[in-house]
């Protein structure tokens, strides 16, 4: 039994290879290359909720208030905050026209919090585009024009990516390059690149620049009011009604600092568990257990064969070898491209085994009904979020 696990695993990781390599080919890195933008460049909607981000929301809005783009305005809307963040933004409003501050209504029942932010954002929107952000987020200068000429040059509705997520803590180091690594490996987003017909593709609330018209035409996130991943949902939308999605790399003109501490990546990714819990209990097993023989028990079966008092693996060791090169290939690959520090490829293993271990908690929390966290407020599965 063990050459065909062995070699099943083996298999499974070379696919996996291939898939990323295809995928760094495929993604384009929005702003390498000048675009151009229509000949009359429409009045693009900058949109931020922001809850609790007295502390970020200040370099976010001083990035974006220095785009280059000719028609631009910004709305943050204050998401019933109990810190500083409306006294922030509005000193920065009394300063420039194109910043404006809402206030932000009580969550109505049946809505997740972030997309009755972004529901109320874009209902007073202007503009013929629309650039969902968060207020974590940094912008180069230059990201504007970048979105809409690539937007412009190949007929998209939507274009989301990956931003470049700051690390500057050991365990930001350690598990936030673990998931991009897991999403670049694990996601076919050359597929949905080269597709003449559209397809759902990878969408990042973190960066979601769509066309108004095609928004309000699928019900914007009204469609999606219930999600508590309301970003990929909305993506789901879009290309079941027809819409064309573009995913690029961000990495040049956005960064994010995503979560600050090790109590926030667990409620994070485990807030993205929670979802994937809901479409079937077998699914969310297949996944884990896929995960975790792929990326962590090949590291595990080395660590055994060098440890005198367990099993000896004797032919197979170079197999097992073989399946630790590539993963460790594949993470080195990752990591060039986003400028993470290779030291930490190694970390790899902990970096997974942290996410799959929040995403089991995450998992437990819902079929208990306890539900999850996050922005203070609860989320149960009583409630129809998903």
């Amino acid at each position: 039994m063990w050459h065909i696990y062995l070699g099943a695993v083996t298999l499974g990781l070379s696919v996996l290879l291939v898939n990323l390599l295809l995928n760094l080919r495929a993604l384009h890195k929005l702003g390498s290359e000048k675009g151009k933008l229509p000949a009359d460049p429409p009045l693009i909607s900058v949109l931020i909720p922001a809850r609790n981000e007295e502390e970020d929301i200040v370099p976010c809005l001083e990035s974006l208030t220095k785009q280059d783009y000719p028609a631009y305005e910004i709305l943050v809307l204050d998401d019933n905050s109990t810190d500083k963040t409306a006294e922030r933004v509005a000193e920065i409003a009394a300063k420039d026209p194109r910043v404006r501050l809402l206030r932000g209504k009580p969550l109505p029942q049946g809505w997740a919090g972030k997309p009755y932010a972004c529901h109320q954002l874009a209902a007073e929107a202007k503009g013929s585009w629309l650039l969902f952000t968060d207020a974590d987020t940094v912008h180069a200068p230059g990201m504007l024009s970048s979105a809409m000429a690539y937007a412009h040059e190949h007929k998209l509705s939507l274009i989301s990516g990956l931003p470049l997520q700051k690390t500057v803590s050991f365990s930001q180091r350690v598990v936030v390059p673990a998931m991009y690594f897991i999403i670049l490996c694990g996601i076919p987003l050359w597929w949905v690149q080269g597709a003449r017909r559209p397809r759902p593709g990878l969408v990042i609330g973190q960066f979601i620049f769509v066309s108004a018209a095609d928004y309000r035409e699928v019900g914007g996130h009204e469609a999606v009011r219930s999600r508590i991943l309301e970003d990929i949902w909305l993506g789901f939308t879009l290309a079941r009604h027809g819409k064309r999605l573009g995913v690029v790399d961000l990495s040049g003109l956005v960064s994010c600092r995503m979560y600050e501490g090790v109590g926030e990546l667990w409620e994070g990714f485990g807030k993205f568990a929670y979802s994937v819990a809901s479409l079937g209990t077998w699914l969310f097993v297949l996944i884990a257990l896929g995960v975790t023989g792929l990326f962590i028990t090949p590291f595990v079966l080395i660590a055994s064969h060098l440890t005198p008092w367990l099993p000896n693996f004797g032919d197979w060791f170079a197999i097992i070898v073989a399946q630790v090169v590539l993963i460790l290939v594949m993470r080195v690959l990752v990591d060039r491209r986003f400028n993470y520090k290779r030291l930490y490829s190694i970390s790899l293993p902990a970096g997974v085994l942290f996410l799959v271990a929040s995403g089991i908690w995450a998992w437990k929390k819902r079929h208990t009904g306890d539900g999850v966290s996050w922005k203070d407020r609860t989320y149960k599965p009583s409630t129809r979020i998903q």
